[in-house]
């Protein structure tokens, strides 16, 4: 019985250092992309202008949604279906990836047909109707990044999707413009697309080879497309909370509009990239340990990952907040007012977090109540949002807050689903699951005190709240949390070596 103890804790240790390292690799590949994101969003202001940005902006949302329904939820479910399935690995990630192809081209083939969904207001270009096709490339991407994730090569979704996409699209929006100023930043995305996918698929074939001796056969294929509905719905749903702002406010206000709230989008999204971070590791120790039936590590794995993410996000939240004005204001000055609606934004990651954590578990062990929840949150999102601008347009409030109504609406919409989720997967492994803390607060308040002062300083020293504010909030923060948020278990993120390492080193 000891025996089996020890050898289920050393388990749970070696799991934790697995999220761990696989947190590190992307939070690496988090500062790698906010390196290249910067230049996208320079060029694209700066050169594009808000109007060309917002019809991209509207086009891209539409391509993504189709993309994201078009994996069928694999991003998660390929991991438990790699687990339980007794044939050999590449053929089940053959399967995964026909699905995926096979509906990914039928989206492609529909919004072919019907482009005006991408531009709703805005002439077509002989070049936009084939700007679907990339729909296919998206979507198979994410599913051969899950098939390396779940061999632990986090290394790949790093390359993949924060060197090689925001450096191709950045050095593309830049090349393109010289050659269509209207469709230069379509092109520099697909050429992202595409790029992405062969950084994707170099590995995959490294780690599975070619499915030799396979075909794709239609009855198991539909079985595969089933088991995942509830994935996938729950995905697209999780995906539609962060883009149903956009099209709404797509019918409420012009193209410049749009394209501001879309730089607060993207700016807010970085924080995003530290959530995503652990999910590609997440998913298959957690579906390890319920195959175990060890419902307990499931709940100290979700509350330690949790905890690592919200105070991730917290820091970098702050940080990029307090000097709002002056980050938008690099891409243009005309952005500027668009510092409230990123503000809102920021906040809604960083509430958002507890809920994105605990679906981790729930989509393996509360499918259907986790989906519903996830409508709920739409739901309620939807009605805010809508009901905000109204309000809006009713009182002729400034563009600036106008832009900010759907960020407000869904900082409350995220957070009330982050407490569902939350309180439903405590019930369902009997065990609280304690992901804020005290002490982070506190640390955020104290870092959030620092940089006020700086936004006291001169508009002309606006910089200096970009150039020496910012690393300084970041620092101020980090010996903070080390200091007095972080406990032993929680150092575990900066060790290079295993836990289960360095208690043998302890008792040697």
């Amino acid at each position: 019985m000891t025996s089996a103890r020890g050898q289920a804790e050393q388990a749970e240790r070696e799991d934790i250092s697995a999220l761990a390292r696989g947190g590190r690799a992307n939070v690496l590949g988090f500062v790698l992309r906010l390196a290249a994101r910067i230049p996208f969003l320079f060029i694209a202001g700066r050169l594009y202008g808000a109007s060309t940005l917002g019809r991209f902006a509207y086009a891209v949302l539409v391509i993504e949604f189709a993309a994201q329904l078009a994996t069928m939820g694999l991003k998660r479910g390929l991991a438990e279906q790699l687990a339980k399935d007794s044939r050999a690995q590449s053929h089940v990630v053959a399967d995964a990836l026909w699905l995926c192809f096979v509906v990914s081209a039928a989206a492609a083939g529909l919004l072919m047909i019907f482009p005006e969904a991408m531009f709703p207001n805005s002439g077509l270009n002989g070049l936009d109707r084939l700007l679907p096709l990339i729909i296919i490339a998206i979507a198979m991407t994410e599913v051969a990044l899950a098939a390396c994730a779940y061999q632990y090569n986090i290394a790949a979704t790093v390359r993949a999707r924060a060197i090689v996409e925001p450096w191709t699209i950045s050095i593309a929006a830049l090349a393109f413009y010289f050659y269509s100023p209207r469709d230069g930043l379509i092109l520099a995305y697909v050429a992202s697309m595409a790029a992405a996918m062969v950084a994707a698929f170099w590995p995959l074939l490294g780690h599975y080879g070619a499915p030799r001796g396979w075909r794709p056969h239609p009855g198991r294929i539909w079985k595969l497309a089933v088991r995942n509905l509830p994935l996938a719905g729950a995905d697209a749903i999780e995906w539609g909370t962060r883009r149903l702002d956009l099209a709404i406010l797509g019918l409420f206000a012009s193209p410049a509009i749009v394209g501001i709230y879309y730089v607060a989008q993207q700016v807010a999204s970085l924080p995003q990239r530290l959530k995503t971070s652990f999910e590609p590791i997440l998913g298959p120790v957690i579906t390890r340990n319920i195959t175990l039936g060890n419902h307990a590590a499931i709940g100290r794995q979700v509350s330690q990952v949790g905890f690592w993410i919200v105070a991730a996000q917290l820091g970098v939240a702050i940080a990029l907040a307090m000097p709002g004005e002056a980050v938008m204001g690099l891409v243009g000055p005309s952005f500027v007012i668009g510092a409230i609606a990123l503000g809102g934004l920021l906040a809604a990651e960083v509430l958002a977090s507890p809920a994105v954590v605990s679906e981790a578990a729930l989509v393996y062990l509360a499918r259907l109540r986790n989906l519903y929840i996830s409508l709920g949150t739409v739901g309620l999102q939807a009605v805010l949002t809508v009901g905000l601008l109204i309000l809006a347009r009713r009182y002729e409030l400034a563009d600036a807050w106008v832009a900010a109504m759907p960020a407000l609406a869904l900082a409350i919409a995220l957070g009330c689903g982050a407490v569902a989720k939350s309180w439903l997967l405590s019930g369902l492994l009997r065990m609280p699951i304690p992901i804020w803390r005290a002490s982070l607060v506190i640390c955020g308040l104290v870092t959030g005190l620092v940089g006020f002062g700086f936004t006291l300083l001169s508009p002309r020293f606006e910089w200096v709240e970009l150039v020496i504010g910012l690393p300084v909030m970041l620092l101020v923060y980090g010996v903070l949390m080390w200091k007095v948020a972080f406990g032993e278990a929680d150092r575990t993120l900066f060790r290079k070596h295993k836990l289960g390492e360095a208690a043998t080193e302890n008792a040697g």
